[in-house]
């Protein structure tokens, strides 16, 4: 029997021995420990007088980590009321079963996944981009129009996406893996007034891109357009795409930068308002002191963001954990 088989039988009967006036202690395994908080933070909402999480990595006596590991660790100990998976969704959500790490990503009701590609793709919601600057400037300012460019930066890209999809779900992904994918989405620098001419930059080489997919994968055209259908009633739609590329990638390559661009202009933007309504040379130095002592680093904000928590897919992922809490409740016990 595997230690976390052990584990599990331990919970049950701790769970059991501490009586009918205790709450019910919930493990919930994680892939690393940067997915703690997230967890946490979604469970938290869940807990109540008969019931508390307990988040943590698949075991407390090693540092390995990794969704098969989480996965298979708590598929080893049965899983169920008392022990449940958290992971990364990856596109193990959108293979819907064409591999097995994917057949238990969305078959198993005691593993729960983020829908979209990972946690940074949530941090990265657009819509929430202009509070993350705020937060980081304390200025509210709106230079930049974060869910406009990355519904456009979606549009574009979404052939290819699903282009890349369909060859991941056929095992030809060989032709076009996912760091092929991300070398074709680098930005690079642009002004944050003028972002059109790096999406039409985008649109080219994306365009290109396409081509040589198509040459390559000639007669898939009818399924590069069944598969788009598909992916858009999962929720994945051309508008939104860029949730579900690789995180890293987006949070590190895409939105920092541009937030960090930002929130540059918005900082200068605030001391120039300091110099000009400052009185005295004394007064501009202790303002611009005070304003810089306030401020603070935009990436670290973003990873602070929880601007996400009125997205469609983080609404899917709370209707899965009430919908199994709800039916693995025990009956209401009598005083």
């Amino acid at each position: 029997m595997s230690k976390l088989s052990i584990s599990s039988t331990y919970i049950s009967a701790a769970n059991a021995l501490q009586g009918k006036r205790k709450r019910r202690r919930i493990v919930a395994y994680v892939e690393s420990y940067d997915d703690v908080l997230f967890w946490r933070t979604v469970l938290s909402d869940f807990e109540n007088e008969e019931r508390y999480f307990e988040v943590m990595l698949p075991t407390r006596n090693s540092l390995s980590k990794g969704k098969k590991k989480a996965i298979m660790s708590m598929l080893s100990a049965g899983g169920g009321k008392n022990m449940i998976a958290c992971v990364d969704a990856d596109y193990d959500y959108l293979l819907q079963g064409c591999t097995e790490a994917s057949k238990v990503v969305i078959g198993n009701p005691y593993v729960f996944h983020t829908y979209v590609y990972a946690i940074e793709n949530y941090q990265c919601y657009a819509p929430s981009l202009h509070n993350v600057c705020v937060m980081a400037t304390l200025n509210d300012h709106a230079i930049f129009d974060f869910t406009g460019f990355f519904s456009d930066f979606s549009e574009i890209i979404f052939p290819l996406f699903v282009w890349n999809i369909l060859l991941y779900r056929t095992g030809d992904y060989h032709d076009f893996t996912m760091t092929d994918m991300n070398h074709v989405l680098e930005m690079g620098r642009f002004p944050v007034h003028d972002p059109q001419p790096a999406l039409e930059k985008l649109s080219k080489k994306v365009n290109s891109k396409l081509g040589e997919v198509r040459r390559k994968h000639p007669g898939m055209k009818e399924k590069h357009e069944a598969l788009a259908k598909e992916l858009e009633s999962l929720g994945i739609t051309p508008q939104t795409t860029y949730l579900y590329i690789q995180g890293h990638h987006l949070f590190d390559a895409i939105v920092t930068p541009i937030v960090g661009r930002v929130c540059e202009r918005l900082k200068h933007e605030r001391e120039r308002e300091i110099r000009r309504k400052a009185c005295h040379a004394v007064q501009q130095q202790n303002e611009i002191s005070a304003y810089n002592n306030s401020i603070s680093d935009a990436a670290r904000m973003l990873k602070k963001n929880t601007g996400y928590m009125r997205s469609a897919p983080f609404r899917r992922l709370r209707d899965d954990i009430e919908r199994l809490l709800g039916e693995n409740d025990d009956p209401p016990r009598e005083s």
